[in-house]
């Protein structure tokens, strides 16, 4: 039991000025706001003399306090119970108590913590102590009522969760949504790519689709019911180029929130790139005299320079999706649109190149995301994806140019077909080779490293080292 609450001293010290007093058991942050101070604490299910503690879920954020205070001093009690069906509140005290007993000694004697949420079997007792559970994960009728009562505004609440030692990462981008759960010790335990194509459209239009927003928010969900079944991990979610040019993000954040309990945060191009190399060197070795890495989205690129660590960092609106809906109008594409297409980019990366010119003399090129990975695949006709037969595969500015000239002399229907290519990404391939290939040949490089890590790595990397 103790090592699922164990905080540290830093921990313990911030929480004893949130509460006004000193902690009387062992407990662990188990929610923090976007500056990483304590929002929830789990606490044990006794205090250190002996006496059982039935608030498993804790609040300690003084703003949180003092508006679901506020609620409360309006009767929220009252009408809490009144509006939550009471089945369903039955259920949610039912939980509370097996989650809270799950943690006592099968051998334990003595008095013990009864009840549910805040200690009561039936009907609302406390609605912070019902709130605190809900920031937490819980599955809380009364938690999400609160939640849609109050402002979060003053209390920042991107919320990162941890009741283990996992922690996960989505990426919501303009051609996929990516979700990556890993172990306290870095270990991979999911890693899914989804094709949602939230950007289709927005170059023009600057406005997320309902259709695309529709299939992101299906997709998330999904994800939650994952992060649900590996106990809540910590999570952050990043979203980057299409909601960037969006007008109506806040309205897709806003059904985000709702499905994770985590409201995406909006990441610019520099610190995509920022992520994206702590993710993509690794389990590689960069040349430490200088690497540039290059990581090609749907709505943009970012291109990373490094020696022991990030340098530069620069992001261009050229991506697989975002090109795609710019040129490529025929089915296989026409030769002028693809020089057209080849030439934006080029034009994007020379300007570039005017203001840091020895980007063009790095001795080492690292690859990134699903435009460098498919190429890779369909490069070595792989039938079934694995990564690790891909991680740090060299792939040659030769093989680039002769899988571009594959794909974009095939119909969609017959690309369709390639080895290594998923279907779902057949549409837009073309438009990324077009960013790959106009890089290669504007560096003059004869090859680059492929890896399959991401900024999904890199965001969870960050997230381990603050645990």
């Amino acid at each position: 039991m103790n090592n699922d609450f164990v905080a540290s001293p830093h921990d313990r010290e911030i929480v004893a000025q949130l509460l006004g007093r000193e902690p009387s058991g062992l407990f662990a942050v188990v929610v923090r706001d976007n500056y990483g101070v304590p929002v929830v604490i789990k606490n044990a299910p006794f205090l250190a003399d002996g006496t059982p503690m039935p608030t498993l879920y804790w609040l300690c954020s003084p703003q949180a306090l003092i508006e679901v205070s506020r609620l409360e001093a309006a009767g929220g009690v009252n009408q809490a119970e009144a509006e939550v069906d009471a089945t369903a509140l039955e259920n949610a005290h039912q939980r509370y108590q097996a989650a809270r007993d799950a943690y006592i000694p099968l051998n334990h004697v003595g008095p013990r913590p009864s009840g549910g949420v805040a200690g009561t079997r039936i009907g609302v007792k406390c609605l912070h102590a019902h709130y605190a559970w809900h920031l937490a994960g819980g599955d809380d009728p009364v938690g999400r009522w609160v939640a849609e009562r109050i402002t979060n505004d003053n209390h920042e609440v991107t919320i990162r969760k941890s009741t283990t030692g996992n922690v996960a990462a989505i990426d919501i981008g303009t051609n996929s949504t990516n979700l990556l759960i890993v172990d306290r010790d870095g270990r991979t335990v999911e890693r899914r790519v989804t094709i949602t194509r939230l950007g289709q459209g927005v170059d023009q239009s600057r406005h997320l689709s309902p259709e695309a927003i529709e299939r992101t928010i299906i997709c998330l969900s999904a994800y939650r019911d994952l992060l649900d079944q590996h106990d809540l991990p910590q999570l952050r979610i990043i979203a980057s180029s299409a909601s960037r040019d969006a007008l109506n993000r806040e309205e897709f954040f806003d059904q985000a929130e709702k499905v994770l309990g985590v409201r995406p945060e909006l990441v610019s191009g520099e610190e995509e790139a920022r992520l994206a190399y702590l993710g993509c060197t690794s389990h590689l070795v960069p040349d430490p005299n200088g690497h540039l890495i290059i990581d090609i989205g749907g709505g943009s690129t970012e291109l990373i320079m490094g020696t022991s660590q990030l340098s530069q960092a620069h992001s261009i609106d050229v991506g697989a999706v975002r090109i795609t809906e710019r040129h490529l109008r025929h089915d296989p594409p026409q030769p002028e649109e693809l020089l057209n297409a080849i030439g934006e980019v080029e034009d994007f990366f020379e300007d570039v190149l005017r203001t840091n010119p020895s980007m063009k003399l790095v001795r080492q090129i690292i690859g990134t995301a699903g435009t460098i990975v498919t190429v890779a695949a369909i490069e070595i006709g792989q039938q079934v994806f694995n990564a690790n037969e891909l991680h740090g595969f060299i792939l040659t500015r030769d093989a680039i140019e002769d899988v571009f000239r594959t794909l974009a002399t095939e119909s969609l229907v017959d690309r369709r077909h390639n080895p290594g290519l998923p279907p779902e990404r057949a549409d837009v391939i073309v438009g990324g080779c077009c960013v790959l290939v106009a890089l290669m040949r504007s560096l003059d490089a004869n090859e680059l490293t492929v890896s399959t890590n991401n900024i999904l790595d890199g965001v969870c990397a960050e997230l381990l080292s603050d645990v």
